[in-house]
């Protein structure tokens, strides 16, 4: 039996990963998260009945805790900018001591350890699509640097106990990810636009919509996130899906697939760092990981719809 601790593990990525992993009868998962912004709905189905391969423990990651593990999946971090933005001292904090923590604990029990690093730390790029050799452009005193800084550090940390003391690492660039158990409050492009069609409200775009993003769907996240921790490559490595969309194409394709929404689209002003670009490169995933993204923006986009449209059917 494989012990696999998941760090934010009843967040949106977290807690699809810990279904995953748990297909595999082999693995033990200990599901690790404070719920700042993660959520127990999101584990429910592994709690009621409980799972026997499944334990979820309350905690923060900025704390010490003592476990025996085999793995270590350190997702624990409020990733949207509403959330990482309301409180960045903590933001900051989760970044740097929450990895110092559990790089000490992948050193005492020999596990390795995967950091889901993310496509922030290439900031504004001036390139594209992002290599993972580019350096980037981030604002290090920026409102989103509390963030970007304080995961390109995390990666900075993840290098240096590779390279003296020998922890086996694993760091995932994730890009834009999507899908069914994102927080309809959490300020992200997706669950954004496709709320307020849902609700009717005023879809809100900001800047004139030129600015793109690469959606990938969240099972295919994962799938890319299981196959990086089993294979041997201890360098960052960019997930997600390389299919570019405009800002306004994305909120026009949600319209076209929600016909009964009147939603008009608003523009409002650019908040400041906002990246213009994301587009990443993944040549080193499909290569050294035999990994490609498969779901189709549309199905996807439908199937995070059903679940909105049910998840709010539900809370009203």
């Amino acid at each position: 039996m494989k012990t696999i601790l998941v760090t934010g593990g009843t967040g949106f990525i977290g807690s699809h990963l810990c279904q995953k992993l748990l297909e595999d009868a082999n693995n033990h998962i200990i599901c690790l998260d404070n719920n700042f912004t993660g959520s127990l709905n999101n584990i429910r189905n592994l709690l009621f009945p409980p799972h026997p391969r499944f334990e979820f423990i309350r905690h923060d990651v900025t704390l010490p805790i003592l476990l025996e593990v085999d793995e270590i999946y350190h997702l624990a971090c409020p990733a949207s900018p509403k959330d990482y933005q309301y409180n960045p001292i903590k933001t900051i904090k989760t970044n740097i001591l929450g990895t110092l923590n559990m790089l000490g604990l992948a050193k005492r029990t020999r596990a390795k350890i995967l950091l889901t690093s993310t496509s922030e730390v290439y900031g504004d790029p001036k390139i594209s699509p992002q290599v993972e050799e580019y350096w980037g452009n981030v604002n290090p005193i920026g409102i989103r640097s509390c963030y970007d800084e304080g995961k390109r550090l995390a990666e900075t940390l993840m290098m240096e106990y590779h390279r003296n003391e020998n922890v086996d690492i694993r760091i995932a660039r994730i890009f834009n990810t999507y899908g069914p158990r994102l927080n309809k409050n959490d300020g992200r492009v997706i669950s954004n636009f496709i709320v307020a069609a849902l609700k009717n409200d005023p879809i809100t775009i900001y800047g004139q919509g030129n600015q793109t993003r690469s959606f990938c769907f969240v099972d295919d996240q994962v799938r890319g996130l299981i196959k990086l921790m089993n294979s041997n490559y201890n360098l960052p490595i960019n997930i997600g899906n390389p299919q570019e969309i405009t800002i306004k194409e994305a909120a026009e394709l949600i319209k076209k697939l929600i016909p009964e929404s009147h939603s008009v689209i608003e523009y409002h002003d650019l908040p400041a760092d906002d990246p213009m670009q994301r587009k990443p490169d993944i040549t080193k995933a499909q290569t050294i990981l035999g990994w490609n993204p498969t779901v189709d923006l549309q199905y996807g986009l439908l199937e995070t719809i059903k679940y909105f449209n049910s998840h709010l059917a539900t809370n009203n």
